[in-house]
């Protein structure tokens, strides 16, 4: 059980505790993502930042050098974004099955991966629906990726924790 105190907690909601201590980082990382597949992060917006901080730089760039960066960039956006996903799901999860958290599970980070790469697929879908964005089956792919890349991170840490 968590020691969490304060109004947010109400004692008379049993389990309210550990689902806010638990869940609330996931649903709200969640929420962040899905604003991020708005059109408000759309490749025309972002370039309209990440172009005349290159032509700053390097007032001779090429528009194919710009649209390179800028796909790096946002490429590396999925796989961090998606990767902090799998670390909150991870914890959620451990703490759900009411296991240590610096265990290690193979199952339990196959589920994570299986629901990160769920809604990596949701929000693709959801992207269709945006008029300047596209939905792409290789950035579900990124995503997933981000996403077992952080739990390599959760494992390797796990693992030096063990040998220090």
């Amino acid at each position: 059980m968590h020691d969490l105190d304060g109004p947010c907690f109400h004692e008379a909601v049993p389990g309210s505790r550990p689902f806010l201590f638990d869940w609330l980082p996931v649903l709200l990382w969640m929420l962040v993502i899905f604003s991020f597949s708005t059109d408000s992060l759309s490749t025309r917006h972002t370039s309209r930042i990440i172009g005349p901080i290159l032509r700053w730089l390097n007032p001779d760039v090429t528009e194919k050098t710009i649209q390179q960066v800028q796909t790096i960039v946002r490429k590396s956006a999925h796989l961090t974004e998606y990767g902090i996903l799998s670390m909150l799901l991870w914890r959620s999860f451990s703490h759900r099955l009411k296991k240590n958290s610096q265990a290690w599970s193979w199952r339990q980070a196959g589920w994570v991966l299986l629901t990160v790469a769920a809604y990596a697929a949701t929000d693709e879908f959801h992207q269709s629906f945006v008029p300047s964005r596209m939905a792409s089956p290789w950035d579900v792919l990124i995503d997933t990726v981000g996403a077992a890349l952080g739990l390599l991170v959760l494992w390797m840490f796990g693992r030096w924790r063990k040998w220090w």
